[in-house]
Order: structure tokens, then C-alpha cells, then sequence
């Protein structure tokens, strides 16, 4: 079974949220902080974008790696590598964004929260709507009674 048709559903649905995160954020950002929320609001959206990506990409390059076997070690290896790489590289930007004064942290903050739930909501209509079957035929015996 091939997940590239529901990652795929994910992260157009994801490019959309994070669109619609840099805008409101970005415009509300603005409008309360100046400058420096509006760069909050938008970089918020876009790290959260990239985090998507990364896992959509680890969990396609699992699935190659592994010749399509979910249970693999190796599958999970990888998948949980990228999402060990994921936290490290948030928790140094968000420190090193923090100090920054062309950034408010808030909005930033904000920004990412809602996008990281945003994000769970996409996942879940894309693999609801997403029509990859999940019964096959290929391996039934030919045995008759």
C-alpha cells in the first residue's frame, strides 16, 4: 500500500494552512506589534510548513528504504530520526528566536501553536478523504472448497 497519496492530500492541505497561518498571523501581528509580529506570524507559519514537509518526506523515504514494510525497524529508525531532528532544530531556533528583536516571540509562538494543531486537523481530513484501498487481492490462496 502506497501512503504517497495521502501525504500528498496532507501537504496540499498543509501549504494551504500554512498560507492562511502566515496571512492571519502575519496581518494580526502587525496590527498589535508592528514589524516585528508580522515576522512572527510568518515565520511561525513557515517553520511549521517545513516541519511538515520533513515528516512527509521521512515517512516517504521509511517507506522506500523498507520496500514498503510499515513494521520494519528501519521504518520507525528513520521516521523517528526526522522527528528527533525536528525537535532538536525547533528547540535551537525557538531559543535563538526568543532574543531577537526583529521578531516578536508571542505571535511567533502563536503562530506555531496554531499551525502544529492545524496541522494535526489536515492530517486527519487527509487520510480521511483520501481514497487508497486497504484490502488486496494479491496474496489470496486458491484454494476451493
Amino acid at each position: 500500500m502506497s501512503v504517497a497519496p495521502i501525504l500528498t492530500r496532507a501537504l496540499r492541505y498543509g501549504a494551504i494552512l500554512a498560507i492562511a497561518v502566515a496571512v492571519v498571523g502575519g496581518v494580526v501581528g502587525y496590527l498589535v506589534f508592528g514589524m516585528p509580529g508580522l515576522w512572527g506570524g510568518v515565520l511561525g507559519a513557515a517553520l511549521a510548513a517545513l516541519f511538515m514537509g520533513v515528516t512527509a518526506a521521512s515517512i516517504l523515504l521509511a517507506a522506500r528504504l523498507t520496500t514498503g514494510d510499515p513494521g520494519s525497524p528501519l521504518f520507525f529508525g528513520v521516521v523517528l530520526g526526522a522527528w528527533v531532528l525536528k525537535l532538536v532544530v525547533f528547540l535551537i531556533a525557538a531559543i535563538w528566536l526568543r532574543t531577537q528583536d526583529w521578531l516578536d516571540p508571542y505571535v511567533f509562538f502563536g503562530s506555531v501553536i496554531v499551525a502544529v494543531l492545524g496541522s494535526l486537523v489536515v492530517d486527519v481530513l487527509a487520510f480521511q478523504r483520501s481514497r487508497v484501498p486497504y484490502v488486496s487481492d494479491i496474496d489470496l490462496p486458491d484454494e476451493r472448497p
